[in-house]
């Protein structure tokens, strides 16, 4: 696999991701919905170990549904959102890869939120949660 790279809008804020992310999907997640103004959220996880960034973030800290803190990472220049993270892992928001044709979805998880008009034009396993 080649590098995915990729950054915000303004291009203060870039990363390199190193090896194939461990999962990567569409969240319908209410949270997903809102910081997005979508139906879901194109996502890739990553080691955070596998991502390189260069660039200053601004972080927005949440208690997700499940019970875990989630944070969110922004450019502080145009507000693109970037990242989320967990304890050793980092969300990166496929919208923000220079060649978005490397995004590989897997799976669509939170099923249960997804509105009547947002429909996927692709066969993905899906879940009304998280799954396992």
């Amino acid at each position: 696999m080649s590098a995915m790279k990729g950054g915000c809008l303004c291009g203060a804020v870039r990363y390199e991701a190193r090896k194939a992310p461990i999962y990567s999907g569409f969240c319908h997640c209410r949270d997903c919905q809102r910081v997005t103004g979508t139906g879901h959220s194109c996502y890739m996880i990553f080691s955070r170990a596998d991502v390189e960034v260069a660039g200053e973030l601004c972080a927005y800290e949440k208690l997700a549904e499940n019970g875990n803190v989630t944070i969110r990472y922004f450019c502080p220049t145009c507000g693109s959102q970037i990242f989320s993270s967990g304890a050793d892992r980092w969300t990166v928001y496929a919208g923000t890869l220079d060649d978005m044709s490397l995004f590989e979805p897997s799976n669509a998880v939170f099923t249960r939120s997804r509105p009547h008009w947002d429909r996927l034009a692709v066969g993905l396993e899906e879940y009304e949660t998280l799954p396992g």
